[in-house]
């Protein structure tokens, strides 16, 4: 499905059709995570506050360790 970013009022955005909320049950007001994709892609995920919390806690890690997970990546 094509989607055109759009001016939706002082932001852009783009608009998901209605019977695409519909199939999805997505509704107004609803928050999403939005994951970057390798190849430049995203994926919209329901919000979870307990995901989220995963995640700062797996980028502190990874900034911790950075150097450690550099070398074994080799």
């Amino acid at each position: 499905m094509k989607l055109e970013v759009k001016r939706i009022g002082n932001s852009d955005g783009f608009i998901l059709p209605r019977d695409l909320m519909e199939r999805l049950e997505i509704h107004r007001g609803q928050q999403f995570h939005v994951v970057e994709l390798p190849g430049g892609g995203l994926q919209l995920l329901p919000y979870d506050p307990d995901f989220e919390r995963a995640l700062d806690s797996a980028e502190e890690l990874m900034d911790e360790y950075r150097d450690t997970l550099a070398a074994l990546a080799k």
